[in-house]
């Protein structure tokens, strides 16, 4: 089986110890290439999955670990000028395939305010834009959190919200992109499609409450879905609880193969055959 895992924060500190050891795993189960998340835990750490990209390109024997570079919603508090010249600076790098993870969060009411979360995410559109890179989208309702964000966010829809300013700002550069970890609705999914988005799905399509999800991947061409692993966060069934990674992108291709009713290989070309055609031109992974 080939496959890539379209998002994986593999410069988190919850690898240093055995980071050797865990991309090997992903190329034992077959894993031909990961996009590491470049948002560290911060602006000032955005840099860290282009360094690990550097450093294992000079190492055969594990997965092509290519990089992106963004500030996460949650973060955009922090999005000086300086910040934003750094990320400018970052999508110059060859292994920089596209910015992100960015977006809206209403869900954490320690998040910065929607002005702000709006702002930031237009002025880093307009980045990739300029560095003609895909963005890779993070979007989190409030429905379904605590009180206090509720009452924070008022109700605002961030589906709504991302889409509107997707319709103004993105889609005419006709540079597309990857909605991560998908949750939303069919019509979301629909209006994701129509602007040029891949959609891909994580660990938690396997959960047993997840059938929204699910029904979701059914809408959803394969020939526009990702599958990734979002880890160190949401690993599937049977790893649920414990620290998620790349290897276990096997589980979520089973997942979408028992969905559309074909076999985990065929999903594994299928979607890595959608990665190189939104990141690398339809070429061949490294």
């Amino acid at each position: 089986m080939q496959l890539v895992d379209s998002h994986a924060h593999i410069d988190f500190s919850h690898y240093d110890a055995d980071r050797d050891a865990m991309l090997q795993r992903a190329a034992d189960a077959g894993l031909r290439g990961i996009l590491a998340i470049g948002i560290g835990d911060g602006p000032e750490h955005m840099h860290q999955a282009l360094a690990l990209a550097a450093e294992y390109s000079t190492r055969p024997g594990f997965p092509a670990i290519y990089a992106s570079a963004g500030i996460h919603p949650s973060e955009s508090a922090h999005s000086t000028d300086a910040a934003l010249a750094t990320l400018a600076e970052l999508t110059r790098d060859p292994r920089c395939i596209a910015v992100g993870e960015i977006g809206l969060d209403y869900y954490h009411a320690e998040n910065p305010p929607i002005d702000v979360q709006q702002r930031v995410f237009i002025e880093q559109m307009s980045i990739a834009a300029a560095a003609r890179l895909p963005i890779l989208i993070h979007c989190r309702t409030s429905d379904a959190a605590a009180p206090a964000a509720r009452e924070k966010f008022a109700g605002a829809d961030a589906w709504a919200d991302l889409l509107t300013l997707i319709e103004q700002h993105w889609r005419p550069t006709g540079l597309g992109g990857v909605m991560h970890c998908f949750s939303g609705s069919n019509e979301v999914a629909r209006r994701s499609l129509d602007a040029g988005f891949l959609i891909s799905f994580a660990g938690n399509i396997t959960y047993p409450k997840a059938q929204p999800i699910r029904d979701a991947a059914a809408y959803v061409p394969l020939a526009q879905t990702l599958v990734e692993t979002d880890a160190p966060f949401l690993a599937p069934v049977p790893h649920r609880g414990q620290r998620n990674e790349p290897a276990f992108v096997t589980e979520v291709a089973g997942q979408l193969a028992q969905i559309h009713a074909t076999t985990p290989e065929a999903i594994g070309e299928t979607t890595t055959a959608n990665f190189s055609r939104l990141f690398l031109n339809g070429q061949p992974l490294a």
